[in-house]
């Protein structure tokens, strides 16, 4: 009896998997984009306040608090669809947030009826400066692709063991690279962006996300295990091509 029949995932590599049909790929790759756009739409534009012990208000980005979830659900995808499945969902994702960023600025551009009074708040809310638009999405692209690129491989390094290492590993990597080119890109001689608050805001944000992302490991432990059995693999990049530009899986 082999292990997919005793419920346990076989071990796959990736080019062997070829386009068998999978199971539960579609819902994780709709979770991605649809926690992709909506904390881009709802978390960015809002600053919100913590009260910490011993240090008073702390001003953070309402994203951080749903935006880490998308790097939580690209490691899901690596781990278990590997990186070729994990590199169209990253295309989609850059395609639906290119998209939502024209929609946006052609919904706020129209002219409103003169009977209308909510084209302020719409600005307010869906007018982002082109700038932060063009750098939110090239951080998000460049770390997806890194997150996924190093999780792959460190699966490979680890045989498939200590899932911990390869997500938080992961994570400090594609985040590091998504704050290292969204902060400077965005606000870097911007007014009343100093160089120094441009650091200590990219430092302060990345470790609150690789936190968060910490945080949910044993989240990503059963939500990896439920997938795995549920599609009775567990593929591994092993001759994968890397590239961010091939369109075969």
């Amino acid at each position: 009896m082999d292990g997919a029949e005793q419920g346990r995932p076989i071990a796959v590599e990736a080019g062997a998997l070829g386009a068998r049909p999978l199971r539960y790929f579609d819902f994780v790759m709709a979770a991605f984009v649809a926690i992709m756009l909506l904390s881009n739409v709802l978390g960015a534009g809002k600053v919100a306040v913590i009260d910490l012990p011993g240090i008073g208000l702390w001003p953070f980005g309402a994203g951080i608090l749903f935006f880490p979830l998308g790097y939580v659900i690209g490691d899901v995808l690596t781990e278990v669809y590997g990186y070729a499945r994990a590199r169209r969902c990253i295309w989609v994702g850059t395609v639906a947030l290119l998209f939502m960023a024209l929609m946006s600025w052609v919904v706020v551009a129209l002219p409103p009826a003169e009977s209308w009074g909510g084209q302020a708040a719409y600005e307010q809310v869906f007018g982002q400066v082109p700038r932060i638009v063009f750098a939110s999405i090239t951080a998000f692209w460049a770390g997806e692709f890194a997150n996924s690129y190093v999780l792959a491989r460190m699966k490979v390094w680890t045989q498939g063991r200590h899932l911990w290492t390869r997500t938080i590993g992961s994570t400090v990597v594609g985040q590091g690279v998504d704050s290292l080119i969204f902060y400077p890109l965005a606000f870097w001689g911007a007014a009343e962006w100093t160089h120094a608050l441009v650091f200590k805001v990219l430092i302060t944000q990345w470790i609150l996300k690789v936190s968060w992302e910490a945080l949910l490991t044993p989240v990503t432990y059963v939500v990896v295990g439920f997938l795995k059995r549920r599609e009775g693999v567990d593929i591994f990049d092993e001759d994968t091509n890397f590239t961010p530009f091939r369109t075969r899986l």
